[in-house]
């Protein structure tokens, strides 16, 4: 049996590593960024500071002949004062593309949050810990390694019982996908069981999520990211976080829409583009926000705030905003034949929620989010969908 003396070491690099936009030195190790440094620098709040540095979709790559995996890592988590601490983020194991071992890295820092209005904190510093796997099959194999989709990781070091060695590209398509909390994987089991990751998994892509907690605020720093972003396919699900938040009336929704599309077309003048509309969700839906949290039961869930009368002041609803992003999409693809929409609702609509609630009235639980990815696979994936692989007709569902 493989003892850690008997282990080798390999350089954690960009070789070995998808789905981030930009890595950063720290004192630890290296720390996956899912936006550009010149975007961070453009941040305006610790909320989508965050959000960006957790690690939703990035993953580990390699191929190896490996029994024995070990990851170490630096994780951050984040607790609410007051509430229990969360469960540990979740490392999955992807051997071959299939779901071959799990683990969990305690202790590291914890990010403790004293004011949720506020978005005040308190950083308690903890010790790098280590994700094993052992007992894998000793044949050549295509490894990957998803981390904690909501746990800030810098990564520390990579030990294995046999040398590592990058993959090469095998020429899938890149799917590059910008969404809220939902896209982030708020509420999923774990990194692969994310909505997005489950229809990237499905459609045989490789994914890129730029899903941020709270923060799909048509940022122009964020579409200047994207547009700088080689990518074979683009998603945008827009909405629910600009109603969340109340940042912005109709008269302004539209022109940032117009713009964020635009900025999109500099850098993808070609590529296939899916506009997506909110998820169905009750609390918003035809009233504004902002959204604000609510612990009367002694669980956090979340109401809405604003009033619904003033909706004909241009206060913006997920009704509303479906109803923009549709008219939008329809002009603009008369110039744009490979500009899309998708109502939101044909993902997760109102059967879904009879039959899956919101556990907390915004983010879908497990069983919701493999819902909505079965049905994007199968919408935007599957026969006469804007992402169907020119080369197949159909959806791939290899992984």
């Amino acid at each position: 049996m493989s003892n850690e003396h008997d282990l080798i070491t390999t350089p954690i690099t960009a070789e070995i590593l998808r789905g981030f936009l930009d890595l950063e030195q720290t004192a630890y190790g290296l720390l996956p960024h899912r936006l550009p440094a010149s975007a961070r620098r453009q941040i305006p709040d610790d909320q989508l500071a965050l959000a960006e540095a957790q690690p939703s979709g990035v993953r580990l790559a390699f191929r190896t002949r490996a029994t024995v995996i070990e990851l170490d890592t630096l994780p951050t988590k984040r607790a609410y004062r007051g509430f229990p601490a969360p469960a540990d983020g979740m490392y999955d194991l992807l051997v071959d593309g299939r779901l071959a071992g799990q683990a969990t890295v305690p202790g590291g820092n914890v990010r403790l949050i004293t004011d949720m209005v506020a978005q005040t904190s308190e950083l308690h510093e903890g010790p790098v810990g280590t994700a094993r796997f052992t007992d894998l099959s000793a044949h050549d194999k295509h490894i990957e390694i998803w981390l904690p989709h909501a746990e800030l990781t810098e990564l520390v070091a990579l030990r294995t019982d046999a040398p590592v060695a990058p993959v090469p590209a095998d020429g899938r398509r890149v799917w590059l996908h910008h969404g809220s909390s939902i896209s982030h994987g708020s509420n999923a089991a774990g990194p692969t069981t994310i909505w997005p990751a489950l229809a990237a998994a499905e459609g045989g892509v490789e994914l890129v999520n730029l899903g941020f907690g709270g923060s799909a605020l048509l940022d122009p720093f964020t579409a200047r990211a994207m547009r700088d972003t080689p990518a074979d396919l683009i998603s945008l699900k827009i909405g629910i976080n600009i109603v969340n938040t109340d940042a912005m009336r109709l008269r302004a929704f539209g022109p940032a829409v117009h713009g964020f599309l635009d900025t999109l077309r500099e850098g993808h003048s070609t590529t296939p583009l899916l506009v997506v509309s909110p998820i169905w969700c009750p609390v918003q839906e035809d009233t504004p926000g902002p959204l604000m949290p609510d612990f009367s039961d002694g669980t956090l869930k979340f109401k809405a705030t604003g009033d619904p009368a003033e909706r004909a002041a241009g206060r913006l609803t997920l009704t509303v905003i479906r109803e923009e992003l549709a008219r939008i999409v329809a002009q603009r693809a008369v110039d744009d034949p490979n500009l899309h929409y998708l109502d939101g609702r044909d993902l997760y609509g109102e059967k879904d929620y009879a039959e899956f609630p919101l556990p907390d009235e915004i983010h879908p639980d497990p069983a919701g989010h493999r819902r909505i990815g079965e049905n994007f696979a199968r919408l935007a994936f599957g026969d006469g969908g804007p992402f169907t692989d020119p080369c197949l007709g159909t959806v791939n569902r290899s992984v």
